[in-house]
């Protein structure tokens, strides 16, 4: 028995042994290096084995080395913002890996005012889009970036002009006559708002290459926190920046675009025109050309433009860094057009004592440069005389021709004594050709950011912003003494026009953040408290004079003017148990440009959140991996009531251009006074917001349902006053109020997800309906409302109107009555009350310019080095009022006795057989319900050429792709709902090439 006991140690303890040993003689040692998705090394990796604690990290060049314990080891690769990785070993002793991106992980935390959140403690509607999503190709402006991307949030380009602005509407419009702008805010500086002398856009300040993210606040609990000016809402743009340990890399970003005009406005060529007078005016047929000109492809063109970014980022030791250039040129399809931008940015952000201080400098400079083409030579291609040339012709007859060179040698209308007939249609080709106009815009946006975390209270956090926005706007306009639609006979020929302005910024920000989890009760506290100072200057100066700078000349005298803007905010978030969310903000803002008795407004609101997905009963759903209740209310003020900033004081101010006073010989400028209103105070907006968040299948399903309600009242209006009353027709002042409501639904789907295939899509959709509900001080049935939306056609038509009960900017027309045939019967319109002539009190409101719906849908699809993707927007119920075909579209246009001269018509003659205009019909309101495709892209990944690790995407885009719609006028898609003259928005043919160092 002792021997068997004894052998069987002996045999115990060899297979020990034998199990150590093998265990010792299996480890090896793996090494390899680590990359991004763009080949760039990454510094600071987790390098794990699986199923244990032991691990590493990477070194500043994204090199590593693990011994593990044999072939069967899984690593496992982790670094923050990027998918994880599981490798398995085998065989091998060196493994390169590429981590990704992980969208939903950088998507966790999103900024807000003042600080950052959690996405699943936010209780506010608040939406970030990062670069990955944003709209590609042919983008020269931020907004466009944003395009179709996000629910409630409509962006509409104003026209097709390289560089051109847009409309942007949060949940639609909350004021009348106030802004209804978004605040902008760009890495913790608001913007003064508004455009500068000169300039497009004003947010062409911004390179859209350095944005890292567009955050959108959209319901007032995520607002309030910027009270004065957050109505709208507030878009939070933040650029991009490096990080500590960073591995230096370069970038080069360029594109080559082609643009082409697409449709043309349908009017009669040479030889219809011909036809129509030979038919309709017999006697005037001598003033009929030879020639057979297709103005509209005179004055467009297809267009080029190029750009090119270069940036640089890395970390020198502590020293994160972050700088780039960009330089632009785009010409226009309307000849003569044209942006160029120059422009740099450079971001620092340093931490020191032991990131106990963080510091942020962030500089964004641009210099833009424009040439304006005469938008007036596209009006004057539909309604030019086809049968006449471009240039004088030797061999045209029909008026006296004093020489080729007369009249800079563009054919114009001439009276018998040789002189131009001043009220003929003006060339449109000479409008574009014999102007220059040219602006250069200096902008420049910077700020320092100072965070510290105390050492005897880390959870405090006090932080400094001081931020500065300047813009310089300067230009001039010539027009030379031989341009025919510049004639003058009285004052000589030409114009000679200069202006300058100048806009500041001056912000001064600080507030306390105090953070602290409280274990014994499961909470956390997130407190904020602080102080704003913004001063805002803006001055400008002009002269308007003729090319002989004689006693016409109208000189814009130098008028500063400065606006103040005082706050105190504060913020408070408290969670329990990670389930139950509360969020209290309060803002107390005072503006400079209310009297002292009415200058302070306070804003609160406040929001409940609640992670259902938390609860106990929901525990064993395991297809749900998000359910979260969001509950809001607040209020936010509005005090931009345009360009007057002293409405509350009595004063003079100079008369507009052209209303100078003739004196002797001389022209001499008056001053007036000016309508002001005391009593004028905040606008205020209430907004109700109930919310729920979810997702599905561990977030590969995600989206929002948001149901709003918002309500302005004491609305800024510029209304007119009794005769007598003030020393003005028309004052600024609180009237009325208006609601917005409507319904958000968002989802983003992840339907294929492998390593070498991904499919991403997201649609969105926006139902709103606005309605104003008071519009005057005391009910008055009889009051019909506050006329808007000029029209060209009569002397000072509107065709649209504010009144109670009706959304605002409602078409007001009068109804067209058919015939049997289903066409318009030449002045027949309906007897509303019947009393036997059709007078104003017949007019209808029918139809407005907003969409009643609204949907963006976006898809991007990647299988190995290839990705295409496309991006794409709807509007359904919008209205537009067809002016160029009210004021062209008639027979009456054809002979213009008060020139003489001859007009061309549109091909819309034919169908209405207007003899006569009558613009207040509801004949010319067309639905412009559309689908635009605004881009699809294709690109190709060449990864590590010629191992040197560069990286080359080549990207062929399209935007504006195509649109599908009703509406026969050249684009359905009319910011305000009047089509008049429009610019045409370009397709884009972008060929695009980025390249990593």
């Amino acid at each position: 028995m002792e021997i068997l006991k004894t052998n069987t140690l002996r045999f115990l303890l060899m297979v020990g042994l034998l199990t150590v040993t093998s265990g010792i003689f299996a480890q090896k040692m793996v090494s390899g290096e680590v990359q991004d998705e763009e080949g760039g090394t990454l510094p600071g990796v987790n390098v794990t084995i699986k199923g244990t604690t032991e691990g590493t990290i990477t070194d500043s060049k994204g090199q590593y080395s693990i011994q593990v314990p044999g072939n069967d080891a899984v690593l496992v690769f982790s670094f923050v913002g990027y998918m994880k990785e599981e490798i398995p070993v085998g065989d091998r002793t060196k493994i390169d890996v590429a981590l990704f991106p992980d969208i939903e992980s950088l998507s966790e935390i999103v900024v807000i005012g003042y600080g950052v959140t959690k996405k699943e403690d936010a209780t506010g509607s608040v939406q970030a889009i990062d670069s990955r999503d944003f709209n590609v190709g042919a983008i020269t402006a931020p907004q466009d970036l944003l395009t179709g991307k996000v629910a409630g949030v409509q962006i509409t380009s104003n026209s097709g002009a390289p560089g051109e602005g847009s409309t942007i509407r949060i949940r639609g419009g909350s004021s009348l006559s106030a802004s209804n702008d978004p605040l902008i805010v760009v890495d913790g500086v608001p913007l003064a708002g508004g455009g500068i002398s000169g300039s497009r856009n004003p947010l062409n300040a911004i390179n859209p290459n350095d944005i890292e993210t567009f955050t959108i606040l959209k319901d007032a609990s995520a607002t309030a926190i910027y009270g004065s000016r957050a109505s709208n809402g507030v878009i939070l743009i933040t650029t991009k920046k490096s990080e500590v340990g960073s591995e230096l890399k370069v970038n080069y970003n360029g594109k080559l675009n082609v643009f082409s005009s697409n449709k043309r406005v349908d009017v009669l060529g040479a030889d219809e025109f011909r036809s129509l007078i030979e038919e309709r005016h017999p006697t005037h047929v001598d003033m009929l050309g030879n020639a057979s000109t297709d103005w509209q492809d005179e004055i467009y063109q297809n267009a080029m433009g190029t750009e090119h970014n270069v940036s640089i980022a890395g970390a020198y030791k502590m020293l994160p860094f972050r700088a780039s250039v960009g330089y632009s040129n785009n010409d226009g399809i309307l000849k003569t057009d044209n942006n160029e931008r120059f422009s740099g940015s450079l971001n620092l952000n340093p931490s020191f004592l032991d990131d106990h201080l963080k510091i942020n400098i962030n500089a964004k400079a641009s210099v833009t440069n424009n040439t304006f083409a005469d938008r007036g030579a596209i009006g004057a291609a539909i309604q030019h005389d086809p049968t006449q040339p471009v240039n004088w012709d030797t061999t045209f007859t029909g008026i006296p021709i004093l020489g080729e060179t007369d009249w800079g040698g563009y054919y114009a209308r001439l009276q018998s004594n040789g002189q131009p007939v001043q009220l003929a249609t003006a060339n449109p080709v000479a409008l574009l050709e014999q102007r220059d106009d040219k602006s250069t815009v200096n902008n420049f946006i910077g700020n320092a950011k100072i965070d510290y975390k105390f050492h005897f209270l880390p959870e405090l956090r006090a932080n400094l912003n001081l931020g500065y926005d300047y813009s310089k706007g300067e230009g001039d306009v010539y027009v030379p003494q031989n341009a025919a639609f510049a004639y003058n006979a009285g004052h000589g020929g030409g114009t000679d026009n200069t202006y300058t302005q100048i806009k500041k910024n001056e912000l001064l920000d600080f507030y306390l953040n105090y953070v602290k989890e409280i274990s014994a009760i499961d909470s956390k506290i997130d407190a904020m408290a602080g102080y704003s100072y913004q001063y805002f200057l803006d001055d400008s100066y002009g002269v308007n004079s003729n090319v002989a700078n004689d006693s016409a000349e109208t000189t814009y005298p130098d008028n500063p003017k400065e606006l103040v803007l005082l706050s105190f905010y504060g913020r408070l978030n408290y969670t329990l148990a990670n389930k139950y969310l509360l969020t209290f903000t309060l803002r107390n803002d005072q503006t400079s440009r209310f009297s002292p008795d009415t200058r302070s407004g306070m804003f609160p609101s406040i929001a409940l959140g609640w992670k259902i997905h938390e609860e106990s009963f929901l525990s064993n759903v395991d297809a749900l991996s998000q359910l979260k209740l969001r509950l809001g209310w607040g209020v936010t003020g509005q005090q931009d009531i345009g360009p007057d900033w002293y409405v509350y004081m009595p004063r003079y101010t100079y008369s507009l251009p052209g209303a100078s006073y003739l004196f002797g010989n001389s022209y001499y400028q008056t001053i007036r006074p000016s309508g002001y209103d005391e009593n004028i105070k905040w606008e205020e907006t209430t907004t109700y917001n109930a919310a729920i968040d979810y997702g599905f299948l561990n977030d590969r399903i995600t989206g929002s349902v948001d149901v709003y309600l918002r309500k302005t009242k004491d609305l800024l209006n510029y209304i007119p006053v009794p005769a007598g009353s003030n020393l003005t027709n028309y004052i600024n002042t609180n009237v009325g109020d208006l609601e917005n409501k409507g319904v958000e639904f968002s989802i983003n789907a992840k339907p294929i997800s492998t390593p070498d295939m991904v499919w991403d899509v997201g649609l969105n959709v926006t139902y709103n309906e606005n309605k104003i509900t008071k519009l005057t001080l005391s009910d008055d049935p009889d009051y019909l409302g506050v006329p808007t939306g000029g029209i060209s056609g009569g002397v000072g038509s509107n065709i649209q109107i504010h009144s109670v009960g009706q959304p605002f900017s409602s078409f007001f027309v009068y109804e067209q009555i058919y015939d049997d045939n289903g066409d318009p019967i030449p002045g027949a319109f309906v007897d509303q009350n019947g009393d036997g002539q059709i007078t104003e009190s017949d007019k209808v409101h029918k139809e407005n310019p907003a969409p009643d719906v609204s949907f963006g849908i976006n898809s991007g699809f990647s299988y190995k080095n290839w990705y295409f993707s496309f991006s794409g927007r709807a509007n359904f119920g919008n209205y537009v009022y067809y002016n160029a075909e009210s004021v062209n579209g008639t027979y009456q246009r054809l002979y213009r006795p008060e020139g003489p001269y001859l007009s061309n018509v549109t091909t819309g003659v034919y169908d209405s057989e207007f003899e006569n205009a009558y613009y207040m019909s509801d004949y010319y309101l067309r639905n412009a319900s559309f689908f635009r495709m605004d881009n699809i892209s294709l690109s190709y990944k060449f990864n590590n050429i010629a191992n040197q690790g560069i990286n080359l995407t080549v990207t062929g885009t399209v935007n504006n792709a195509f649109v599908i719609t009703k509406y026969d006028g050249i684009d359905p898609e009319i910011s305000g709902g009047i089509d008049n003259n429009f610019y045409p928005r370009p397709t884009a043919y972008v060929l695009g090439v980025n390249v990593n160092f």
